[in-house]
């Protein structure tokens, strides 16, 4: 019987990554008022200090670490510690990652490696350590993206990598269903944050976000809307959901291109 403390996370511990802003910090709140104690990194020390402060004013602990996410051996230190202090991993969320505008054809050997360092790779480097700490009704949350489900000038190989990710999940949900730990994906869409401000403005020109937000059948969200989805996915209420994605992009995989007109209907 479903009830109220189905959503509980009290006693559980969380690892968000990428938690300075945006996304990530809205999902560290948001997991914390549900009652878990929160790990959080990022390179950005003051966003990340502020979201450790706010989780810790919030009445659980927290534990944080200024890393880079594509570097395996800080991130695997930074687990230990996290081990360490708490015993046990319930959450993983790997919400960092991130790009920039180009033309594939344009992307240097370098820069293809730093992306898909950054929006691969940096799954890999935590869920490794992270899985030999969790119990049985574990969760690992990856945050990807509308961008692996359609094409994306400007950004194929960030796309391409945030599909891989899709891919990784699915397997990963098989192969980890016998320790009882279920894997998912959270694909956001227009859900303006601070990290992606620039990227925007690159792919959009002069446009504003609000007229992409005329595109997407609710309009345009915020992260606690990312946020309360990983919060789903981290508790009871999500224990037969495993290896699938909840889009939290207010209908804009569904629009596929149409477009809404002030009017109120719709253009293809």
């Amino acid at each position: 019987m479903i009830d109220p403390s189905a959503v509980s996370l009290d006693g559980k511990v969380a690892l968000v990554t990428g938690a300075a802003q945006g996304i990530g910090e809205a999902t560290a709140l948001a997991l914390a008022r549900f009652g878990a104690d929160v790990a959080v990194c990022d390179r950005q020390a003051d966003g990340l200090a502020a979201t450790a402060k706010d989780v810790r004013a919030l009445g659980r602990e927290a534990v944080e670490a200024v890393l880079d996410v594509r570097d395996a051996d800080a991130s695997e230190a930074f687990v230990r510690d996290v081990g360490a202090r708490f015993g046990h991993v319930d959450v993983l969320v790997n919400n960092a990652g991130g790009g920039f505008h180009a033309p594939v054809m344009d992307v240097s050997a370098k820069g293809q490696r730093a992306l898909v360092d950054e929006n691969f790779t940096s799954v890999t480097n935590f869920v490794r350590p992270c899985v030999p700490l969790m119990p049985a009704g574990g969760s690992i949350v990856n945050v990807t993206s509308i961008e692996a489900f359609r094409a994306a000038p400007g950004f194929g190989i960030y796309a391409a990598m945030k599909a891989a990710v899709e891919s990784l999940t699915q397997t990963l949900a098989l192969e980890l269903s016998p320790q009882g730990i279920r894997v998912n994906t959270v694909a956001p869409d227009a859900i303006p944050t601070p990290g992606d401000r620039s990227l925007g403005e690159a792919a959009h020109g002069d446009a504003s976000p609000e007229s992409y937000g005329a595109k997407v059948p609710l309009g345009l969200g915020e992260p606690d809307d990312c946020a309360g989805v990983v919060v789903f996915l981290a508790s009871n209420l999500s224990r037969f959901v495993t290896g699938t994605t909840i889009h939290v992009d207010g209908g804009t995989k569904a629009a596929s291109g149409w477009t809404r007109r002030p009017d109120g209907g719709w253009t293809p």
